[in-house]
């Protein structure tokens, strides 16, 4: 199973690069149409083989693969999902492929069959070989990486587990997480810290004012900075790497965000440069519902608390991170099989596909009515898959009620300080079609109003 794949025509008839292309979806399906009959059959051959055919995908331009319609229609083919609606929340939490389901499945049925046995002493054990594919994929040492539930464990972590007195001040923008903003508010309430926050243009497509925002807020108090990678209302990617080099010049820990970025385009954490990294794995990894990570450079691990208590000889460890009591061991162990697949798609191809597939909804709405504003860049530097869109005349909320009750299209409403739209996060499975039904029923509102 391993090793390229030797075509059997002679020479003078090589296959072309689209021949290749058609051998790796008809395999891809299989495995796919497997899971979906007979979950219980699918096996790590499976993933042996689509990463054997993926190889012959090498060398390709993602940018030409991402408009090969016939391949990603057998790639959708990979996940479960209902048809009878379209959905464009993937980045909220996204449905996992049939594999990863599986996995999930078969572990989950392995922990009940004993489970003070096979969770702690079979299923546990194999958590550090995630743990190294996780570091692996965002180029990390694996003593660096803590398996948890999704971003807001990994960030409240951090947010919590620093030493800070009353009247420091934390500092983060006004267009981050509720949840992370909701932390450091009961913080000030608790302990009398301050938070400060800052503006962020909409959309930006100057990295260098971000980081002057950042830097004009930041006073002889500010203790801790709070930056999102990808900005959860509108798809906006931030100057992490100098945003993180900013506080460092001034000795302030930067923590990230990173809820909606890893896995939806690539990166490495030396490009970052970043000491500590949340994020969850349920969004653009594909992994089980309630997974996330969270990365803590080494030398900060001793000396930032975990949110549960752990013993003093786990200080410098990075597994103190992870001591939630009895936690879910099958989610954490699919997570392999979802990072498998997302090496299959290839994290180059993968991103862009999702900027295609944004620019098809995007760019037709843009063309149709001057009514249209977008409140994310199109240029690949600040933005993937995820982009939010307003019209003049029209309230998000009603907006977004009418396509889910006359339409069965889920997107999810935007309504914050200079945005009012929706933001529309298609994936990997969705097809061309599904976003065609999207453009032609805001087209339609666009043109006779919403229906009383």
């Amino acid at each position: 199973m391993g090793g390229r794949l030797r075509p059997t025509a002679s020479r003078s008839r090589r296959r072309s690069p689209i021949q290749d292309r058609r051998q790796f979806l008809s395999a891809a399906a299989l495995p796919a149409a497997t899971a979906f009959l007979r979950p219980a059959l699918i096996e790590p051959r499976g993933l042996a083989r689509l990463r054997a055919l993926s190889a012959e995908l090498e060398g390709a331009d993602p940018q030409a693969l991402a408009m090969d319609e016939a391949l990603w229609a057998q790639v959708s083919q990979a996940f479960t999902v209902d048809r009878s609606v379209v959905n464009l929340n993937n980045g909220g939490v996204s449905p996992s492929p049939a594999v990863v389901q599986s996995a999930h499945k078969r572990h989950l049925d392995y922990s009940n069959e004993l489970p003070p046995h096979h969770l702690w002493q079979v299923l546990d054990q194999q958590v550090d070989g995630v743990r190294q594919q996780l570091a692996r994929l965002f180029g990390c040492d694996a003593e660096e990486v803590a398996i948890t539930r999704n971003a807001s464990e990994s960030l409240q972590t951090c947010q919590q587990g620093f030493d800070l007195e009353r009247g420091d001040e934390v500092l983060t923008s006004d267009q981050d997480y509720p949840r992370m903003l909701t932390t450091f508010r009961q913080r000030e309430r608790r302990d009398g810290l301050v938070l400060r926050t800052i503006p962020l243009p909409i959309p930006c497509e100057d990295p260098a004012e971000v980081v002057r925002r950042f830097e004009a807020a930041i006073t002889p108090r500010t203790r801790l900075i709070l930056c999102s990678h990808v900005v959860f209302l509108t798809g906006q990617i931030l100057p992490v790497r100098e945003v993180v080099e900013l506080g460092r010049r001034r000795g302030i820990p930067v923590v990230v965000d990173g809820a909606h970025a890893f896995a939806h385009f690539p990166f490495t954490r030396d490009e970052l440069g970043c000491d500590y990294y949340g994020t969850s794995l349920h969004k653009w990894l594909f992994a089980p519902h309630g997974t996330g990570m969270l990365y803590v450079r080494k030398d900060r691990i001793a000396s930032l608390w975990p949110l549960m208590a752990a013993p003093a000889e786990r200080d410098g460890d990075i597994r103190k991170f992870e001591e939630i009591g009895t936690h879910p061991a099958a989610g954490y162990l699919a997570i392999g099989e979802a990072l498998a697949f997302h090496h299959m798609l290839g994290p180059a191809r993968k991103a862009a596909r999702l900027r295609f597939l944004r620019d098809h909804w995007a760019r037709r709405l843009l063309a149709k009515s001057d009514r249209v504003r977008l409140y994310t860049s199109l240029d690949p530097r600040f933005s993937c898959g995820i982009a939010t869109v307003g019209f003049e005349g029209l309230e998000s909320g009603a907006l977004q009620g009418h396509l889910w009750e006359r339409h069965k299209i889920l997107t999810t409403g935007i309504t914050h300080e200079g945005i009012d739209g929706l933001r529309v996060t298609p994936s990997v499975y969705t097809e061309l079609e599904e976003l065609d039904r999207f453009c032609d029923a805001v087209e339609q509102v666009l043109e006779k109003g919403l229906p009383s």
